[in-house]
């Protein structure tokens, strides 16, 4: 039986990882390839991406990618492609011309040379033999985002990611709601949509609001006016050089992905700015600092940021003195309190004026939708079934009961599949028709996948209880046991610690000469296994126990 599927790989119940498969026959679209972040059960990683290996799978048994779109130029949505597509066949690519500029200027960094058809209109255009798509603009917190019409054999499906309502968007581009509406008659199979801030009642305020809390704070700064904000908040950074035009402060970028998203925005003339009024980082010295508007990248407190550094008197460009005023126009990112927190902890130790959306809410308005936005659009296509997505569980379910119920649809038609589940569409009725595993992938520095869960549980054993190395030395295949050594690192101050080095030397010294073992691999899993169990019972930790065999 022909079916359209529909899978979600970078699974659901979260923000992030935004990759979803629409197959038909042997056909597959691509909609997103965005990252995720760690949480902090996995120490050291940096990113994650989704699992392709359904995907690969797929092809591998001959179906073939048609085409990929992406909706907009967040890197939860864009920042896969240069770790994905090399594992990927060539296939065309679609976005709008700043997701194009964004995306390509991604995989340009992981050295991936893909090209993106741009789609500047609402023209349909052909994927394959089974799919055709449109782009509808909605307002969001970067600009040229598009929600997605595509056209298949079962009928339309509106994928509506990240998105707002904005009825005075800095750009003067509003969401295209006649196109919305004009899907009413067309009777659209699934809708997709953002619930990310389900959890609102209230209209989200236009991000042009945010103008006039930026200029007040800047008019009564003396020292440097130092912002920091996403780095893809194009209309944000607009406003914040209004202002310093404004006020005649010179404008300083700082940071790797502010200074490239704001070269390709330039380039695509999504932002303007006077002639003048830009100044290199490199000469930021010859601008005194109450005629300085500095906008750095790093808003979440990422370490190794720009700002971060510049926080700890680590940047060799910027440095923040108690008489500047630093503005955080963001808000923390779930999971990134501690982060968020700790930056504006820092700067405040160090007298240095911090404002940030807490203490002055007019810096910051949320890009999402909230209830009645969500509720509007809707009611405005009303389409048979609806799938919230770009939430968490909580979010997803209270949508289900404030949106889905309040306008007719019961638990029949509100699609909330759990991670891995596989969607069918067969005769306009759904279906779950297969269930996968989705193990996201690790990204650990240049590496991709090679850090799995042992490698993780080391890690947090390491955070946690520390570190014993246990050196065994030999001479001539013998065991000098009376110089065996023990290191420890995070687990106890040695010189306060002798019964416990006394009883690690001992065990270890009795299970090298049991003779238990036969090989050295065997001998070192042994002690590791042993030592890690009796240590537990006398001092309720578990250091990671690390034995050594050193051949004199």
């Amino acid at each position: 039986m022909k079916n359209l599927k529909i899978v979600p790989l970078g699974g659901m119940g979260h923000v992030t990882q935004n990759m979803f498969l629409y197959e038909y026959e042997d056909e597959i679209l691509i909609v997103d390839c965005g990252i995720g972040f760690p949480d902090t059960h996995m120490p050291g990683v940096d990113i994650l991406i989704p699992d392709t290996s359904y995907l690969l799978k797929r092809l591998e048994e001959g179906s073939k990618i048609v085409g990929m779109i992406l909706s907009h130029g967040h890197d939860d949505h864009i920042a896969a492609t240069p770790y994905i597509m090399p594992t990927l066949p060539e296939f065309p690519i679609f976005a709008s011309p700043l997701t194009a500029g964004f995306a390509e200027q991604r995989m340009s960094d992981g050295k991936v040379n893909r090209t993106i058809t741009t789609i500047k209109g609402s023209e349909s255009f052909e994927i394959g033999t089974h799919f055709s798509a449109y782009l509808i603009p909605v307002t969001h917190s970067v600009p040229d985002t598009r929600h997605i019409v595509i056209d298949t054999p079962e009928g339309l499906v509106y994928h509506g990611s990240d998105f707002k309502l904005d009825q005075a968007p800095v750009d003067g581009i509003k969401t295209d709601m006649a196109a919305i509406e004009a899907l009413k008659d067309k009777e659209v199979l699934l809708m997709l949509i953002d619930c990310l801030r389900i959890e609102y009642d209230e209209w989200v305020e236009s991000e042009s609001t945010v103008g006039p809390a930026i200029e007040e704070v800047m008019e009564q700064t003396h020292g440097k006016f130092v912002m920091t904000l996403m780095s893809s908040h194009l209309h944000r950074i607009q406003q914040t050089i209004n202002a310093a035009k404004k006020y005649n402060r010179k404008v300083v970028f700082i940071g790797r992905s502010v200074e490239q998203n704001v070269e390709v925005a330039l380039r695509l003339g999504k932002l303007e700015i006077p002639e003048g009024l830009k100044v290199d980082k490199k000469h930021i010295e010859q601008v005194a600092d109450d005629d300085l508007c500095v906008i750095v990248a790093g808003s979440q407190g990422q370490e190794g940021s720009s700002l971060m550094r510049a926080v700890f008197g680590e940047h060799r460009i910027l440095h923040i003195k108690p008489q500047d005023t630093v503005v955080f126009s963001a808000d923390a990112i779930p999971g990134n309190e501690l982060t968020f927190y700790g930056a504006i902890d820092e700067l405040s130790r160090n007298n240095v004026q911090v404002v940030y959306p807490a203490i002055n809410h007019g810096l910051h308005k949320s890009g999402h939708a909230s209830l009645p936005e969500q509720k509007a659009i809707v009611e405005a296509v009303r389409p048979k079934y609806l799938m919230p997505v770009g939430g968490a569980d909580r979010h997803r379910v209270l949508f289900y009961h404030k949106v889905a119920e309040a306008l007719g649809y019961d638990e029949n038609t509100t699609l909330l599949p759990e991670s891995g589940e596989v969607l069918g569409f067969s005769n306009r009725t759904f279906s779950v028709v297969d269930q996968i595993t989705l193990k996201p992938q690790i990204i650990d520095g240049l590496g991709i996948g090679d850090v799995g869960p042992i490698v993780l549980a080391d890690r947090k054993a390491l955070g946690q209880s520390g570190i014993v190395v246990v050196v065994l030395p030999r001479r001539k295949s013998e065991f000098d046991l009376g110089h065996m050594q023990v290191i420890s690192k995070g687990f106890v101050f040695m010189k306060d610690a002798d019964e416990v080095v006394e009883f690690i030397k001992t065990e270890s010294a009795k299970i090298a000469s049991s003779r238990e073992y036969k090989n050295d691999e065997q001998l070192k899993r042994l002690i590791e296994k042993r030592l890690s169990r009796k240590l537990y019972k006398i001092i309720r930790r578990e250091p990671l126990i690390v034995p050594v065999i050193l051949d004199l």
